[in-house]
């Protein structure tokens, strides 16, 4: 008799143990934010064509006037036209010509 309690108790916990767990809660649905929408954020990448292009040096066919800074040669040698690069004067971009 002693031993037939435990193991009915054991019994019990163990089938206890195996019954299926309660589904989980339905999930709430919130409300749209109130903050501005992605259309009215500035855009993160400009297009390659918002770009201004470099001014050709006459002479030189290996720099270019930089469009942001005036007076100021910049060696474009090796780009292809049309290569965006990054003024080191300014750090602006703007298209090999």
């Amino acid at each position: 008799m002693k031993f037939s309690i435990p193991l009915a108790l054991l019994a019990v916990f163990f089938l206890a143990s195996c019954a299926e767990e309660p589904p989980p809660p339905t999930t709430q649905h919130h409300r749209a934010s109130t903050y501005a929408s992605p259309a009215a954020a500035p855009p993160t990448k400009v297009a390659k064509g918002d770009y201004p292009y470099g001014i050709p040096v006459p002479g030189k066919p290996h720099l270019v006037e930089s469009p942001y800074s005036p007076g100021k040669y910049i060696d474009v040698e090796g780009f292809p036209p049309g290569t965006e690069v990054k003024d080191p004067y300014t750090d602006k971009i703007f298209l090999v010509p």
